[in-house]
């Protein structure tokens, strides 16, 4: 059976169409992707909370994958220690041929069954970790190779394709298959399986995030000083939590370095100063 991320386009003669036209076709397929998510809800659910059981004891989550697929997991991944502020090693993305890998494809890498594994033997995987295989196709050898041996070391594994029933699939306990039909271009996964992988892969980090209680209110509490506009940010948000004027949370978020300690120092001092008053 033909894989549905390899069946041809619903558009013919591409080369013919306006730019206009062209945009147009683009975004009609495109507002499939929602859609498609949304049927996956209950699987990234059920991945969600198994994450955060094994992150509370210890665990930490590995992405792997080939091409598009492994450059997703290794950017949803790079954006959560400046986001929310976790360890650099609670989330880490591996990609078929390694760093080289995320700007030039690296010849047959993902051919090699055995690859991920060895990929993640440097982290020393234990039955405390979960590991998510991302394939499009779900056919990609070094994420059904890597599955099938972090599940028989004892790791919580899922997978992220398009194609329904695939082997990659097979390997997972967890299943999100997101079908969101042929390519604009035929073939092209870049394209709307690209970004069904990448709204799942922004679900499962961020509710994560939130669940192990990385977010306050709406805000990202933990979120790295790393230039001026997060700066700016983080004073905006602790004048709003305290009271205080922007310039003298700008000074406390600079002599505290974080959101949360100097709100924290405040709520502090504020309940001593009331106190006081009461006695």
């Amino acid at each position: 059976m033909q894989k549905v991320t390899e069946q041809s386009s619903h558009y013919d003669n591409l080369e013919q169409m306006s730019t206009h036209d062209l945009l147009v076709n683009i975004n009609n397929e495109d507002k499939v992707v929602p859609l498609a998510v949304e049927k996956c809800i209950p699987e990234i659910e059920k991945l969600i909370d198994g994450i955060v059981d094994r992150m509370s004891r210890g665990g930490r989550l590995f992405y792997i994958g080939a091409g598009t697929s492994g450059r997703l997991g290794i950017l949803d991944a790079s954006e959560i220690p400046p986001t929310y502020g976790a360890p650099f090693e609670l989330i880490i993305g591996l990609i078929a041929g390694g760093d080289t890998a995320i700007r030039r494809a690296v010849e047959s890498a993902e051919d090699k069954i055995d690859g991920a594994w060895k990929d993640m033997a440097q982290y020393n995987p234990t039955d405390k970790d979960i590991i998510v295989g991302i394939a499009a196709s779900g056919t990609t050898p070094y994420v059904i190779g890597g599955l099938r041996d972090a599940r028989n070391h004892g790791l919580l594994t899922a997978s992220i394709t398009c194609n329904p029933d695939s082997p990659v699939a097979a390997e997972a306990e967890i299943k999100i298959e997101v079908i969101v039909g042929p390519e604009f271009v035929t073939g092209s996964t870049r394209m709307k399986s690209g970004t069904a992988q990448k709204l799942v892969l922004n679900m499962i980090s961020t509710a994560t995030m939130v669940r192990l209680g990385k977010v306050k209110g709406n805000k990202m509490f933990d979120m790295q000083l790393s230039n001026r506009k997060l700066v700016d940010r983080g004073s905006r948000m602790i004048a709003e939590a305290t009271g205080l004027s922007y310039d003298e949370s700008r000074e406390l978020l600079l002599q505290y370095r974080s959101v949360r300690a100097a709100v924290n120092a405040v709520k502090l001092k504020q309940l001593a100063d009331s106190n006081g008053l009461h006695e």
